[in-house]
């Protein structure tokens, strides 16, 4: 007996001695490439990028993971009770390896001959989840454990508890206990139950198997257990776990929702982004600070929603996406299913047709539909005419039919459709180009082809301005007289025949410049062009940052025919809107880190003395708009903390005074002109001009007061006619109104301020000669000091005041 208790003593020791040898190769053999722990303590965790509004309201969220960091001071006592009742219950007293775990994964491993749990301790878990991968292998373990009792040497516990609960994965792309209490339960880990806190602790051991949203039952079994396992070991009483496990699990899907509805500046954004910082914008957790206040973005939003759906209702009913007739409403609910919603426009189908409207079904369920929507649904026939009227609603819909409806306020809902035609909305900061609103499309659901940006369009008359700008700057004045009629230009090598016209096909005969512009003449632009030449007026237009390609060489440029985007179009217009003064389109404001530490803020080229539009912001303090960073570069690289730097000055190309002119002549676009819609606006500070192309493919108005300038796009995106009696001031105009009447809502009148060099002088109508006491019908003009016309009594007295001038009088820059 004694004999056999010497052998069992004595292979005790040898076993001892073993695992020590074991250990200690182990541990020589592993140590040398063991990472260091120190690095935890800097470690990078992937944030997603995250881009705001001006007024700090979230526009969007980029990235793989959801994660949103958090100190351990933040963290619910309760949770960590519930974590570490879950997952290691001995937490506070191991040195980074609980032997009695490491003995009950071992002994599984014997009877099974497969490992089935690694006994990891949380701090186990740190270092495979930090430095390690998934593999299940002997030596990984070993290096598991070593690492662990490293990580336990050199944090504290609470360090430790930090970076577990900020790492694990925990269901629905939600990386971190912060993440998944937003995603399933909508609301800060602070903020949430005990019962809830015990069903997230349980996620980190298999977030698949116990996801309440796929496995609810396992779920609550699982945070059942815990809130057991937590009365047991005395974290809570009796009573405490009985209300908690009485709880229903009550966990749905929750994604943190945009606060302002603006995907195509996300996009702007997001792209921007790459751009500077590459991959990493992704992982880095940047915080970027647009130029974009929400409440503009939302109006621009509405304007144009609502624009293109009443002028696609004024063209006719298209019919039902689809029809389903005979199905059953579980057929239907399933088919509900799979349809989106488009800009706010809901599915519905039809389950009954009554003489006061259609009773549809929804994906919110049953709902009314009232018979004065439908009123307008003629049937279409094609852009340019329309069936008979409705009469009643089996005129317009039938049962099964597939339909949009659009809630109003109330909750009631209305008949609609989603519109064919298209728009875009760009409104800028003429003061320094910040985009202070941008819409590029109906819906981005639809496409996110940014309109706004992208689509190069002929502007039409919109674009006439820039022709009137160039011949003020050539010696013409408003005054100045050129003949509205007929003219034809031949090409004797092609043999074609040009003959333009105006859309009126009407013919004024002599017409001031400033009545011409108003009055949108084409065949005037066209002379002004010819005189002064196509090639010098074309640098001309650079000065307002059109690229050379995109004007064409010839006198069509008069009309319109070049190409651009409704960004371009603002960006040029800007200078009309501020001055003279050249400013570059931005949308970022400001990038900060992870840590709140400010990487770039704007400093755009600005107008000197200049006022922006009063919205809260405060003024830029860096440079511009794109900062491509270096190959193989860091953001600490390429975005240090901004110094206080000298605000840049914006450049001045075009003469101040005549903008100031232009800018009177463009206010008597909306005073008598083609933009007399406008005047419903009630402001004395608007200017801006519509513009049509050829068959109404295109329709635009650009129009402005120093605050603001918008332009707004409308047509096809494969280009055809909008409509016969469809022009700019018809589409485009109602959308840029509704969006500017808002936008001003309350501001103070804000015209330009009359530069030094300008006159005001009495006009003879006919001569355009400076009037004499007694001229009849003359008038006030503007001029710019060194441009006044002589005065008529020059003439002698053989010519009466409002009499034409004899031929050989003429002023040469007049056209005939």
């Amino acid at each position: 007996m004694i004999r056999l208790l010497k052998f069992f003593g004595y292979s005790v020791v040898a076993m001892v001695c073993g695992l020590l040898l074991v250990l200690s190769g182990a541990y020589l053999y592993l140590s040398p490439g063991l990472p260091s722990v120190e690095a935890l303590r800097s470690i990078q965790l992937q944030i997603p990028l995250r881009v705001y509004s001006s007024d700090e309201k979230l526009i969007a969220e980029f990235g793989e993971m959801r994660r949103s960091p958090i100190s351990f001071a933040d963290i619910p006592p309760n949770f960590i009770n519930a974590l570490l009742s879950a997952e290691d219950d001995n937490f506070a007293n191991h040195h980074g390896v609980d032997p009695s775990s490491l003995i009950r994964a071992t002994t599984q491993l014997i009877k099974s001959g497969h490992i089935q749990s690694g006994g990891s301790t949380i701090t186990m878990q740190v270092a495979k989840n930090y430095f390690l991968t998934s593999e299940r292998s002997f030596s990984r373990k070993a290096t598991e454990i070593l690492l662990a009792l490293q990580i336990e040497r050199q944090l504290t516990k609470d360090e430790i508890l930090e970076l577990y609960v900020n790492k694990i994965y925990l269901g629905n792309r939600a990386y971190g206990i912060e993440a998944a209490s937003q995603v399933y339960y909508g609301k800060s880990i602070r903020d949430i139950s005990l019962a809830q806190m015990a069903m997230i602790a349980g996620l980190p051991k298999t977030p698949s198997r116990f996801n309440p949203l796929a496995n609810p039952a396992r779920s609550k079994e699982r945070r059942d257990w815990i809130l057991g396992r937590m009365y047991k070991l005395g974290k809570i009483d009796q009573n405490t776990y009985e209300t908690a496990v009485a709880e229903p699990l009550n966990a749905s899907y929750h994604v943190q929702t945009p606060e302002v509805s603006a995907p195509y500046i996300a996009e702007m954004a997001r792209a921007e982004m790459v751009g500077r910082y590459g991959s990493e914008a992704y992982t880095e957790g940047f915080r970027v600070t647009t130029t974009i206040p929400s409440n503009l973005q939302e109006i621009a939003n509405n304007a144009v929603h609502e624009g293109l759906i009443t002028y696609d209702q004024r063209h006719g009913y298209r019919g039902p996406e689809s029809r389903l007739p005979g199905k059953t409403l579980s057929a239907w609910t399933l088919e509900l299913g799979k349809q989106r919603p488009i800009s706010g426009l809901e599915p519905a189908i039809v389950t009954q047709v009554n003489k006061d409207g259609l009773q549809v079904l929804t994906r919110s369920g049953e709902a009314h539909v009232a018979w004065d929507t439908m009123k307008w649904a003629r049937p279409f026939l094609n852009t340019n005419s329309m069936g008979p009227v409705p009469k009643q609603a089996s005129d317009v819909a039938q049962v099964g039919d597939l339909i949009r409806v659009q809630r109003q306020a109330d909750d009631s809902l209305k008949f609609s459709q989603v519109p064919v035609a298209q728009g875009a909305l760009v409104s800028l900061d003429p003061q320094n180009g910040a985009i202070r609103a941008l819409v590029g499309g109906f819906a981005f659901e639809q496409s996110n082809y940014n309109r706004a940006i992208q689509a190069k369009r002929q502007p039409g008359s919109s674009f006439k301005p820039f022709i009137y700008s160039a011949a003020l700057d050539s010696g013409y004045t408003a005054a100045s007289l050129v003949n509205d009629a007929p003219i034809v230009f031949v090409d004797e090598y092609l043999d074609k025949v040009w003959r333009p016209k105006n859309d009126t096909n009407t013919f004024l005969g002599p017409i001031r410049v400033r009545e011409a512009l108003y009055k949108s003449r084409n065949l005037v632009s066209i002379r002004l062009l010819q005189a002064m030449g196509v090639g010098k007026t074309i640098d001309y237009m650079t000065r307002f940052g059109f690229n050379k390609q995109d004007l064409p060489p010839n006198l069509s440029l008069a009309l319109g025919t070049a190409t651009l985007t409704p960004m371009e179009i603002a960006t040029g217009w800007s200078v009309f809107a501020n001055g003279g003064y050249k400013v570059t389109p931005y949308l970022i404001d400001k990038i900060e880190s992870r840590n709140g530490e400010t990487l770039f803020v704007a400093n755009p080229p600005s107008v000197p003395n200049g006022t922006a539009a009063s919205d809260g912001l405060a003024a830029p303090a860096n440079d511009g708009i794109t900062i491509e960073p270096a190959p193989g570069t860091t953001p600490t690289d390429t975005a240090p903390a901004p110094a206080a730097q000298t605000p840049a000055v914006a450049e001045q190309v075009v003469d101040g005074r005549t903008v100031y002119i232009l800018n009177s002549i463009l206010q008597d676009v909306i005073k008598r002109g083609t933009g007399r819609r406008a005047l419903a606006l009630g402001r004395t500070d608007l200017a801006g001009k519509t513009g049509t192309t050829n068959e109404s493919k295109d329709a635009w108005f650009s129009g402005y007061n120093a605050d603001y300038i918008t332009t707004v796009w409308t047509g096809y995106d494969q280009p055809e006619s909008l409509g016969r009696r469809e022009y700019g001031g018809t589409v485009a105009l109602p959308i840029w109104m509704s969006y500017m009447g808002a936008a001003l809502k309350d501001k103070p009148t804000h015209n330009l301020p009359e530069p030094e060099g300008i006159l005001s002088l009495r006009i003879d109508p006919v001569s355009g000669r400076t009037a004499v006491p007694g001229t009849p019908n003359a008038y006030f003009e503007l001029f710019k000091s060194e441009d006044t016309p002589p005065s008529i009594s020059e003439l002698g007295n053989g010519i009466a005041p409002g009499s034409p001038l004899p031929a050989d009088e003429a002023a040469p820059i007049d056209l005939f």
